[in-house]
């Protein structure tokens, strides 16, 4: 079978599954296929103050102003070389790209202009600067802060200040909003990604915090580890299902058979049907696209199958809880995991009182060290051992992460390398 044909069948069963996933139900019906991401799911306001992560928002039509904030930052030591901007896949693209800069300075774009979205850009841009000060160059950052309606001006600001490079947006709708506006910019480095039938302007570089990478990365070490069969209990939300379906996609194209869904049900009733179901198929494997609360509460049922799930998607459980997640498999951050790993030296520690803060920090940590290697264009190659995870550029102009895959043991999360 071509690739090409492989990957139609394969779009055409996520097109089958996001029409409905079955529910735990005596009899099991699965329906075969990705996860798929419905257009139609209605979208969700957060309340202010709230903590988000930045795939997860969908922003409400307010008209503010961009605010500038300018604070002291700069490029990083031991950065990469510049490119030739014209690669194959900007030639795909038939707007200009930017002129050569007319100045040092690297602009960080961010909502911090939207109290609903406040602390979750107040810990990018903390950790940003941080990272700018440990490497002793902080004077040539600004942080161009904007409301709702105001990403499209605020790029036009980093613009028409010459700006090396432009760090942002970091909502995935602002991220719409300036892929629509047509606007002209600055090299750019998005810290969302757009969908998959966006084409980025040839100007703009991409380095999401998304749990895509995540559902692609044990896709990946599952089929590493010779599982065979495996199944996915999803929830209802979007940020699930999208996590499910990257796994199902990358699990497909790697050649394993397509898993069998199922929607993940709380009730007693439904939980003792799915136990029975997979005693009866018994996968190898069972990827958990849910809360944390959730993968505890399936913990019991799917019995002693080797389990997957996303760090990106829960907080950390209290210690009572964390002890029912023993021999679970999660991908998480080094930044949380290893935090005294020898990379991180020389990095300030902050405390948030939440694990999804503590990773957009880290995230603002690594985006800065993206951001020092654009001199005077981009980077031709870029890796980097960060705080969010292993960092490279990709093609597509994608820098692309993998986070480290870790397992419960007595209700501590340790790295496999070091897991009994």
């Amino acid at each position: 079978m071509s690739r090409t044909l492989r990957r139609a069948l394969i779009a055409v069963a996520s097109l089958l599954f996001a029409l409905g996933a079955v529910s735990c139900s005596p009899t099991r019906t699965a329906t075969r296929g990705d996860v798929g991401r419905p257009s139609h799911e209605v979208p969700r306001v957060s309340p202010p103050g709230a903590v988000i992560a930045p795939y997860d928002i969908e922003p409400r039509i307010v008209e503010l102003p961009p605010e500038v904030v300018t604070a002291p930052a700069a490029p990083s030591e031991g950065t990469l070389p510049p490119t030739d901007a014209t690669s194959a896949s900007d030639t795909e693209s038939d707007d200009a790209l930017p002129p050569p800069a007319t100045s040092k300075t690297i602009a960080l774009i961010l909502p911090l202009g939207v109290p609903a979205y406040e602390r979750a850009s107040s810990a990018v841009r903390d950790g940003f600067l941080d990272a700018a000060e440990a490497a002793g160059a902080r004077g040539d950052c600004v942080v161009l802060a904007h409301g709702l309606d105001g990403v499209v001006s605020a790029f036009e600001t980093a613009r028409a200040r010459g700006v090396r490079v432009a760090v942002g947006p970091l909502v995935r709708d602002d991220l719409k909003t300036l892929l629509l506006s047509g606007a002209r910019l600055p090299w750019t480095v998005a810290l969302n990604q757009p969908d998959d039938d966006v084409r980025m302007p040839a100007a703009m570089f991409t380095f999401p915090l998304t749990v895509e990478s995540d559902g692609r990365m044990l896709a990946r070490r599952a089929l590493r580890a010779g599982v065979k069969s495996v199944d996915v209990i999803a929830g209802d939300s979007l940020l699930m299902k999208r996590f499910a379906g990257a796994f199902a996609n990358a699990w497909s194209e790697g050649g394993g058979r397509l898993p069998d869904a199922f929607r993940f049900d709380p009730t007693p009733e439904a939980m003792t049907s799915l136990r029975r179901t997979l005693g009866q198929t018994n996968p190898d494997a069972v990827l958990l696209a849910v809360s944390g609360d959730g993968v505890a509460l399936l913990k019991p049922f799917i019995g002693s199958v080797r389990a997957y799930a996303s760090g990106l998607m829960f907080e950390r459980p209290p210690q009572a809880v964390a002890r029912d997640l023993d021999d679970v498999r999660v991908v998480e951050i080094p930044w949380l995991l290893t935090p005294n790993a020898a990379e991180f030296n020389g990095l300030p520690r902050r405390d948030f009182d939440s694990a999804a803060l503590a990773r957009l920090y880290a995230l603002g940590l690594d985006a800065f060290r993206i951001a020092a290697a654009f001199k005077d264009g981009p980077p031709a190659n870029f890796e980097l051992d960060g705080a969010t995870g292993h960092v490279s550029l990709a093609p597509g102009r994608q820098f692309i992460r993998e986070g480290k895959l870790a397992v419960y043991r007595n209700g501590e999360l340790v790295p496999i390398e070091s897991a009994p």
